[in-house]
């Protein structure tokens, strides 16, 4: 699996799946989550509250709608307290689970953005050390279908860091 880091619109990836840094509740928020929610169309939220919400670290998959992307995983990252509450493990989950989900779902391509590291306060470079360890570890196995995890970032600032990661721990 090719891992990838890029600056750009998550919403506009032609990419099997993005993932959702949603709220536990799954109907729309800020930052990723709104702006998902909004280019997919209320569709998009129809689906999700069949879900009934989802618990942090966890993940659910509902249909693209309206974007390029088949499908949406939605994850709520874990709030940021001071990283002996459990953070680092329901962050990992996060990702776990995504892939998880993208796996079942055949998906050849996964985009995500920085999960938790927005108002949810996770520290950047820790939070990236998480995803990068993760999808290493998806990309080792065999026989899978994920060709393709993108990091797809808001601003360069955070691309620098996963670029930093990446390169770290090749």
């Amino acid at each position: 699996m090719q891992i990838e880091v890029l600056v750009g619109d998550i919403t506009k990836l032609n990419v099997d799946a993005i993932v959702n840094a949603a709220n536990c509740s799954l109907l729309g928020g800020g930052g990723v989550d709104g702006a998902i929610h909004r280019a997919a169309g209320i569709e998009l939220l129809e689906a999700c509250r069949k879900f009934g919400g989802c618990k942090t670290g966890e993940a659910r998959i509902t249909p693209g709608f309206k974007l390029p992307a088949k499908y949406v995983i939605h994850t709520p990252g874990p709030i940021f307290k001071d990283g002996v509450h459990g953070e680092p493990e329901l962050l990992a989950n996060c990702y776990r689970n995504s892939f998880a989900l993208a796996l079942e779902a055949n998906c050849e391509s996964i985009a995500f953005p920085a999960i938790s590291c927005g108002v949810y306060g996770y520290p950047k470079m820790d939070a990236c050390c998480i995803a990068v360890r993760e999808a290493k570890s998806i990309a080792t196995r065999q026989a899978i279908s994920l060709k393709r995890c993108i990091f797809c970032c808001f601003n360069e600032d955070m691309a620098r860091i996963y670029r930093e990661i990446i390169n770290i721990n090749p």
